[in-house]
């Protein structure tokens, strides 16, 4: 410390001014849901490095990792802009191999668009803590096979904003600046890594992948893991605007048309929505999915009429083409899991994105789950996961199945 700085702290002292340590992997953050609050202004900082940490004890923790921390995190909106993220590391017990833990890092499927939807903010008694009590069986499998685990919130879940729902780019660099923001406070993670994630996360995913080389250039992909991921979104949205029953699939397709209008002026929702419709559309935010599914007007809502007569979805439908994840190219071999029961994300659809993926020159290997539902593609297919990644890690070559692929919509 030089010794400017060392009058200076004195000063401060003597008048009894309060000086801030500076943010970083050691500063201890709040407790309480206090800790998804940060500072304002946000300090200054790079993509991928951390505001504040904490020990961490929700339902998200693993129970067999030798450490959980809790972490504010920087990493960057659609625009390039740096926003403050929320995230869990996971690390497991004993020392890590040479080269440093193998980690994967998870992206969730969809849990809401308010702040009390991030995963790591679920309780025993959260809204979606069925649907968390899932994944944290599944990512602990493989803590206790010695991977370090790393898990993003999102940005807009956790930390109170936009959260940018089905956008590719901005998600799966979530996940990715996780890594570094992961090493940063345990160095002995390595940098060879995986992706794995479901539904929204399975979309998620394939954009992490498929960006990883660039945006993480001295990180080193392995491969990464698609359980159902959530695609053919422009179709989706036809199906639902024609049908005149209670549809699963609408307040998901009300999830990404909000989450399209925000960052994309050309999307007009008083030119796709009825005014009705546009009326309850905050009430989204008064919970996450399972409320909107089963409670209030989205529960009950027609599908058809909550779209004007001759809506305006050119703009909408080329947002939706870029986020389409069967059009990316992956250097990485890829698995895609996906149920055949599956009612929320269609097997049909996964046939038409697994079928795409392959027209690009990708390594894929298809795995449809019979029976499975939405949530039990990651049960029935976590034996398969495990393997496929471990074989990854370990340098084997991954087999595609793009020659002659079976078929999950049958």
């Amino acid at each position: 410390m030089t010794f400017q700085r060392i009058s200076a702290l004195a000063a401060a002292l003597c008048l009894g001014i309060i000086v801030p340590a500076a943010a970083g992997p050691n500063t201890a953050g709040p407790e309480g849901v206090a800790f998804y609050t940060p500072p304002s202004p946000l300090p200054k900082g790079e993509r991928g490095s951390v505001v504040w940490t904490r020990a961490f004890e929700g339902t998200m923790a693993l129970p067999s990792a030798a450490r959980n921390v809790l972490t504010l995190y920087r990493s960057t909106d659609a625009q390039g802009k740096i926003v403050p993220v929320t995230g869990t590391v996971s690390i497991p017990p004993g020392e890590a191999p040479r080269g440093g833990w193998p980690v994967i890092t998870w992206t969730h499927g969809t849990t809401g668009l308010a702040p009390a939807c991030a995963p790591s903010r679920d309780t025993d008694t959260g809204p979606e803590h069925e649907y968390i009590a899932v994944i944290r069986t599944l990512l602990d499998g493989f803590v206790k096979k010695g991977y370090a685990v790393v898990a993003t919130d999102y940005q807009g879940l956790g930390v109170a904003g936009f959260h940018p729902f089905l956008q590719g780019i901005p998600t799966g660099r979530n996940a990715l600046d996780m890594l570094r923001a992961a090493r940063a406070i345990e160095p002995k993670i390595g940098k060879r890594y995986a992706v794995m994630g479901h539904s929204q996360g399975g979309q998620v995913d394939l954009f992490a992948a498929a960006q990883g080389a660039k945006y993480l250039p001295d990180f080193t992909l392995v491969g990464n893991v698609a359980f159902a991921p959530g695609s053919q979104i422009a179709s989706r949205l036809d199906a639902v605007m024609k049908s005149g029953k209670v549809e699963l699939a609408l307040p998901y397709t009300l999830y990404v048309l909000q989450s399209y209008a925000a960052n994309h002026r050309g999307i007009d929702l008083t030119r796709i929505l009825t005014a009705e419709a546009r009326s309850h559309l905050p009430d989204l935010m008064n919970g996450c999915m399972t409320a909107a599914l089963t409670k209030g007007y989205w529960s009950t809502a027609i599908a058809k009429d909550q779209f004007v007569a001759k809506p305006d979805l050119a703009a909408f439908r080329k947002v939706a083409a870029a986020n389409e994840p069967g059009s990316l190219r992956i250097a990485a071999p890829t698995l895609v899991v996906q149920g055949t029961g599956d009612n929320t994300v269609l097997p049909k659809d996964t046939d038409t994105t697994v079928k795409n993926l392959c027209a690009k020159g990708n390594v894929v290997a298809y795995a449809p789950m019979p029976g499975a539902d939405h949530d039990g593609s990651m049960t029935a297919g976590t034996a398969l996961a495990q393997q496929w990644i471990d074989a990854r890690f370990a340098g084997e070559k991954a087999k595609s199945d793009c020659g002659a692929l079976p078929q999950a919509g049958k």
